[in-house]
């Protein structure tokens, strides 16, 4: 047994009010220079609904994860080595730009500059790739809200699957019967496709925590990694020519502080916490032959924090004591193993991925107040869940590979959990049947209830800081005043990432908020050549340097 530690994540989609607050903020954070424009770490996905890219679950076309071939083994769904060389410098099977959108802007000086006239002027989309007026036709937020379900729902790859099983029994008017949130961030994966599908070596994953990131000094831009990923969570940077990917924030759980996305998300619905597995055990239970026992096997790969073999097994290969401590508060252990009421997404992908997700209730909750219904009572509850089959066998196929029985276990707890505990805040004396019908104590379900509902910040992200002996590997700690030119102690332009210079993002907003209160000029072509940071943008006059230059053609 080889113990590792593993970050992980736990969004509750019940709470999930698709806001978009997680999406915008990673934007700003980690997304917001040239190149990347398209490019979302982060994105909340209306279900049922096509996803961004558009129809990533279709693994039929674009062959992302793993596969078992004839010898039992696995392999990447692209193909073995030979194959993937062939296809390495034109790839057929990698969404192209349309897949996922062409980013936009709108010409605003025309709206506002435009002179009098008996038309009224508009603001005409433009192309933020060719510059050129552009027709909008897609984007990562497209199905908002089942928009235009009526007419692409069936378009959705799973709304597909469950149409063909099943012709009779799904009809497609179950679109209006539910609709739900899904937030989607990179998995982080315990067996990342991605990395087995780089030629260059470049995508790798931490030993310490887990958390899977591209060497931009190693990528070579073969964008291999993105036919590999199942979750098309990988995206090329087409003004860098490298390969970008969600980083888990790892400066920041480094310290100790939760995911940008997670610290600003509005419904409280993520939890971030530690995970250790068995890293010997990984691959043969990626191997498994039946895909409904793949999540039965990644639960299998999960070791208890309070099992006294673990323990030794873990100090002996050097995980520190708060680390264990920290994997004992888990609090996505908790929810993973320990309630069993989060479910991995597409286990049958065969990555192993490590961001779960508590299935929603609310569709059929919703559903039985509309009817006029006690939606809260044990009964009413549990017998919906038998009878709406649709919303089951729709969220089986997200979580796990069509076993509905799990799902329906899932459900099952979460739905007598509503039902204990409004017992008790009604004053009555709790009814210790209500637990005991799903497998649970009375202690239990109101520790998962005060998980869910009511947890403290400190109880829904316990994260282990990094150790002093690996200071010098983290990209910014301590306080600006300590750094060799904190504030006061240089000039910098509003732009100072490239200055070539790293410098702690305190120092540089600090110089950023300077400049911006004693100029009033807007910044110069020589400050915003290079990168933009948006964040340090004062929206003061568009500088030459904003956008690349136009190349000219040479003459004759």
């Amino acid at each position: 047994m080889r113990v590792m530690a593993q970050m992980g994540m736990v969004m509750n989609l019940d709470k999930c009010i698709g806001c978009h607050t997680c999406s915008v903020t990673c934007k700003q954070a980690w997304t917001n220079r040239a190149g990347t424009e398209y490019v979302w770490f982060n994105n909340v996905e209306t279900r049922p609904g096509q996803g961004y890219p558009r129809r990533y679950e279709d693994q039929e076309q674009w062959q992302g994860g793993w596969e078992i071939n004839k010898r039992g083994r696995l392999q990447l769904k692209t193909g073995g080595r030979f194959k993937r060389l062939l296809s390495i410098f034109a790839s057929p099977v990698q969404p192209e730009l349309k897949d996922y959108y062409e980013p936009w802007t709108y010409d605003y000086k025309t709206l506002i500059e435009a002179p009098l006239g008996d038309d009224f002027p508009v603001a005409r989309p433009k192309s933020l790739i060719t510059g050129e007026d552009t027709k909008i036709t897609w984007s990562a937020n497209w199905d908002d809200n089942l928009g235009g379900a009526s007419e692409m729902g069936h378009l959705d790859p799973i709304v597909q699957r469950i149409r063909k099983e099943s012709e009779d029994k799904i009809k497609f008017e179950f679109e209006q019967t539910f609709m739900f949130y899904l937030p989607r961030i990179c998995e982080h994966c315990l067996n990342p496709s991605c990395m087995a599908s780089c030629p260059s070596g470049a995508i790798y994953k931490r030993e310490e925590d887990g958390i899977v990131l591209v060497d931009q000094d190693r990528c070579r831009g073969w964008r291999q990694c993105i036919t590999g990923c199942p979750y098309k969570k990988v995206y090329f940077n087409h003004k860098s020519g490298k390969a970008e990917k969600c980083t888990f924030c790892y400066p920041r759980i480094e310290v100790g502080i939760p995911t940008v996305c997670a610290e600003t998300c509005v419904g409280r619905l993520r939890y971030l916490g530690l995970f250790l597995y068995d890293a010997d055990a990984v691959t043969a239970a990626a191997s498994v032959p039946d895909e409904k026992d793949l999540y039965e096997a990644q639960m299998d790969l999960l070791l208890d924090p309070e099992d006294p073999a673990v323990i030794a097994a873990a100090r002996e290969q050097g995980i520190a004591e708060d680390w264990l401590e920290a994997a004992r508060r888990s609090p996505v252990y908790a929810l993973a193993k320990r309630y069993r009421v989060a479910l991995p997404l597409h286990p049958e992908y065969r990555t192993m991925p490590m961001v779960w997700y508590v299935p929603p209730l609310s569709p059929v909750v919703d559903l039985l107040s509309e009817q006029g219904h006690d939606a809260e009572d044990r009964d009413v509850l549990f017998g919906a869940i038998d009878a709406l089959r649709i919303p089951v066998e729709y969220l089986a196929e997200l979580f796990t590979a069509g076993d509905t029985e799990v799902v329906d276990g899932v459900l099952r707890k979460l739905a007598a959990m509503r039902a204990y505990m409004r017992g008790v805040n009604l004053g009555r004396d709790p009814d210790g049947s209500i637990p005991e019908a799903v497998g649970m104590t009375e202690e239990s379900m109101y520790e998962m209830y005060r998980l869910m509902a009511i947890a403290k910040y400190d109880e829904r992200y316990v994260i282990p800081k990094a150790h002093v002996e690996q200071a010098h590997e983290l990209e910014e700690i301590g306080c600006s005043l300590d750094f060799e030119d904190g504030p006061g102690m240089y000039d910098s332009g509003p732009f100072g990432e490239a200055s070539g210079r790293p410098v702690p993002v305190a120092v540089e907003n600090f110089h950023a908020l300077k400049q911006r209160q004693t100029t009033d000029r807007p910044a110069g072509d020589e400050e915003l050549r290079g990168r933009v940071n948006l964040l340090n943008w004062d929206g003061n006059g568009t500088p030459a340097g904003l956008f690349p230059e136009k190349r000219q053609e040479p003459t004759a």
